[in-house]
């Protein structure tokens, strides 16, 4: 009997498990994207500032170049001009 109890709360820890997974992997994958989008930005100033081009980094900029990508960082120098 208790080896059926234990056998039922390993497949339920194992379906929950899978469950909960799903989302920590888009978290995680939206994380490293934001560290991309950081280090892009990053290499922007450095290399921008021989033209005078800065991005500032706050969370605004983070959250559009980490979801975006490159694409982001470019539309945030873009509207730096424009602004």
């Amino acid at each position: 009997m208790q080896y059926i109890i234990l056998i039922l709360c390993i497949i339920a820890v194992i379906i929950v498990a899978r469950i909960l997974a799903w989302p920590l992997k888009k978290i995680l994958k939206l994380l490293l994207n934001i560290g991309l989008g950081l280090l892009m930005i990053l290499l922007v100033n450095v290399f921008g500032s021989y033209i005078g081009l800065s991005i500032p980094f706050n969370a605004v900029t983070a959250l559009v170049s980490g979801l975006l990508g490159l694409p982001g960082v470019i539309v945030l120098v873009i509207l730096h001009y424009i602004f």
